[in-house]
């Protein structure tokens, strides 16, 4: 999750991002801490029996470089190769990839491999005006309703700090309604505070809900708590932690709006 920012020059001090819109996000938590915990071969895992193009919605993706990463990991692309035209996984993906800040997605589609298969699009997700149409519009291109998997990223902390407890909710319960898998990453609760004392140390504000969130502790098992009671989903994998200390945990919706075969269970 990002905001606007008009100015790149200040906005690399962490503290100046308050919806998590750092320019170098990637400097402090390199994709590669997440793609050495999941496993090779996930989408066949998965998908074992869909033949047609998977689709994939990234939430909050900054500038790109994990959702670049993510999508070569998934399709078992080596570093330096274009576009594949038959990806080592077997499978075919297409990548939305959205965030609210524009200079951050101008840069994205700027250094995109693979404009072709990855599309990075400006989105604030929490505005159902803008968000349901363009999601909309873009599975529409391919004769569907929802996507196969989705990817949210160290992105619920801000969604929670900037909309409240009822905020965090209504985003986890329209994110699972949107796809067959999710892939999430929490992030606990001493990066809220850590994020709060960043922001009073700039003499800003705090956050608006920090103080009134009845929704902390341990961040990973009340989103896991929300997800599966009241999302219709159920935790399949926990693929562990990051260095950072960050869990990535998949879960797979129960619901019946979803298309296609329901896919083998992963073991966990």
């Amino acid at each position: 999750m990002a905001a606007p920012t008009n100015e790149e020059g200040p906005t690399l001090e962490p503290g100046a991002a308050p919806y998590g819109n750092f320019p170098n996000y990637s400097r402090f938590h390199p994709p590669e801490g997440r793609l050495r915990l999941l496993p090779g071969g996930l989408l066949r895992q998965l998908f074992p029996s869909d033949a047609r193009p998977l689709l994939g919605l990234d939430v909050g993706c900054n500038s790109g470089e994990l959702s670049v990463a993510l999508y070569r990991h998934l399709l078992g692309l080596q570093e330096g190769k274009g576009s594949p035209e038959q990806p080592a996984d077997g499978k075919d993906l297409y990548l939305l990839c959205c965030d609210i800040d524009p200079v951050l997605i101008e840069r994205a589609q700027q250094s995109s491999p693979f404009p072709n298969s990855i599309s990075f699009a400006s989105l604030d997700i929490m505005d159902s005006t803008s968000r349901e149409p363009f999601l909309s519009s873009y599975l529409s291109r391919f004769g569907r309703s929802t996507f196969d998997i989705s990817f949210c990223m160290s992105v619920t902390m801000w969604i929670h700090l900037n909309h409240g407890d009822r905020g965090l909710v209504e985003f986890l319960a329209f994110l699972s309604s949107q796809c067959r898998y999710l892939l999430i990453e929490p992030q606990p609760w001493k990066c809220y505070r850590a994020a709060a004392r960043r922001l009073r140390k700039l003499g800003r504000n705090d956050f608006d809900h920090f103080r009134s969130l009845a929704i902390n502790g341990d961040m990973a098992e009340r989103i896991t708590q929300i997800l599966t009671k009241d999302c219709t989903m159920e935790l399949v994998c926990c693929f562990g932690s990051t260095s950072w200390d960050r869990s990535l945990l998949l879960f797979k919706s129960n619901g019946s709006n979803h298309e296609g075969r329901e896919p083998s269970e992963q073991q966990q």
